[in-house]
């Protein structure tokens, strides 16, 4: 076997993750399918909103995919452009979450952009399933901050980490 074909094929898996859902999870697991290894690449400044701190994230995905026995699977934070993340990891492709039109468009401008600034990294769509459709990281925050029941759509450390930001005995 050369050189080339002994290359182990690495994936980024980019995101907030604020909080990481069953939704990110199923995208995770069904990347480190399909690559050698992937890296879920928590991004560190997001203009957003933040619940949880970037070491927070990053502690809640380790301990999912250490629940999970994901073995192919590691979490890093980044800062900057992913294409820069990306190289700096050896990786050849960025792996997204799609869950409707607007995710499209958003994900296919960044991809045209991605593409322009590092025409070897490839971008890679995954459909979400149908039963994470209408979950969304901020809509469950709101949920969670008012009471609401959330418990089948975040992995139950997320929900534990939720209830001590909230106070909430169940979330």
């Amino acid at each position: 076997m050369s050189n080339v074909e002994k290359r182990q094929r690495i994936a980024v898996y980019p995101g907030s993750f604020d909080p990481l859902t069953h939704g990110h999870l199923d995208i995770a697991r069904r990347g480190a399918r399909l690559f050698d290894m992937l890296i879920v690449a928590v991004y560190a400044v997001p203009d957003k909103n933040l619940l949880f701190s970037v070491d927070e994230r990053v502690q809640l995905w380790e301990e999912v995919i250490a629940a999970e026995g994901l073995t192919n699977v590691r979490v890093e934070k980044f800062y900057g452009l992913v294409v820069e993340f990306v190289r700096s990891v050896g990786g050849s492709v960025i792996i997204k979450g799609l869950r409707s039109p607007n995710d499209f468009e958003a994900e296919f401008q960044q991809g045209l952009m991605n593409r322009k600034l590092a025409p070897e990294i490839e971008t890679v769509c995954l459909l979400t399933n149908l039963q994470h459709l209408f979950v969304s990281s901020s809509l469950l925050k709101e949920v969670a901050r008012l009471g609401g029941n959330v418990s089948d759509m975040l992995p139950p450390v997320v929900i534990k980490a939720l209830q001590r930001k909230f106070g909430h005995s169940e979330s």
